[in-house]
This record gives structure tokens, sequence and C-alpha cells, in this order.
């Protein structure tokens, strides 16, 4: 099992980093993670008609409070539960900005499970597996990144970004 898992973190003997990933902006220009070496990131998946999403309240609070310090925290609209997040780049932009004030970077919709599933999320659910299945469970799963790139904790949906501040004034 320890050897399925390394191969599926490892390309041509070099092994993975959060640093080794892209990611598509709404506004449909290419990031590549590279971009935020040095930076304390919470990566969420995100969804804007779920009964979780006014933490997008908290998560911009977070941001706000620890972006000069170093925080980043990058949104990932995902489709996959419960269609609640139907909407196309232009509309899941509009209600980030209108109906929570979101100024944190939020990414072109994607998968976190299946055969489609966006490569870092691969990633992210090999590095912090999750409780039975690696599998995200739901909208607004957590995973925070260290100033390193090393994934370090993953978070429930349930977890309301409140509690993540007792993490993040540890490390930034």
């Amino acid at each position: 099992m320890i050897n399925k898992l390394y191969c599926l973190v490892q390309y041509n003997g070099i092994k993975e980093t959060i640093y080794s990933f892209k990611a598509t902006s709404l506004q449909g220009k290419e990031i590549n993670m590279e971009v935020y070496r040095g930076k304390t990131l919470l990566i969420v998946n995100t969804a804007s008609k779920c009964g979780l999403t006014p933490q997008y309240k908290g998560l911009e609070e977070l941001y706000q409070k620890y972006k000069d310090k170093g925080l980043e925290i990058l949104g990932f609209p995902c489709n996959q539960f419960a269609n609640q997040e139907p909407g196309d780049e232009k509309s899941i932009s509009e209600g980030c900005i209108i109906n929570y004030g979101v100024s944190f970077q939020i990414f072109a919709k994607i998968e976190v499970n299946g055969k489609n599933a966006h490569p870092l999320y691969n990633y992210l659910k090999t590095e912090l597996r999750g409780f039975i299945t690696n599998s995200i469970k739901w909208n607004f799963t957590k995973f925070l990144i260290d100033k390193n790139g090393k994934p370090l904790k993953r978070f429930s949906p349930y977890t309301k970004p409140k509690k993540i501040d007792s993490y993040l004034s540890k490390l930034l």
C-alpha cells in the first residue's frame, strides 16, 4: 500500500510537491502554484448554493487578517456535491464578490473526486488522508499547507474558518 501511494505522488522519479501543479483562474489565466512558494496556503473546494457557503465570509476574514503575514487562500469551485455550484465563471465571480466580498484567489470550476479530479486535489488527498476514505466528502473541505509547500492538516467541511485561526496564528 505504501509503494502504491508513493507511486501516485511520483512522476518520472521526481516527487511532486504543491508547486508542481497549475490551475486556471476564473479569468481563464493559467496559474502555476510555484507563485505561492513561501506562502502559507489554505486550499478550499467551494460552492455558491450550499448551506456552508457563508464560510466565504469567515475565509475572507482570515485572509484579511493574515494576508500581510503570508497567507493565501485558494478557492476551487466544484459542482460535484448536489449540483451546488451550477454557474459559470462569471456568476461564480459575481456571487463571491457581491455576496461575500471575497478578494482571495478563486479558480475555475474543477472536480475534486473521480477520474476527472484535478491533479492538485489527487495530490492533496494522497498527502492528507480523509476519514475512512480519501475522497472529498463535501463542499468546503480545507487543506492547510505550510510556507514550504508541505500539506499539514485537512479540515472537514464543517470546520468553520474561525477555528482555523488558531493554526494560522502559530504558523504565521
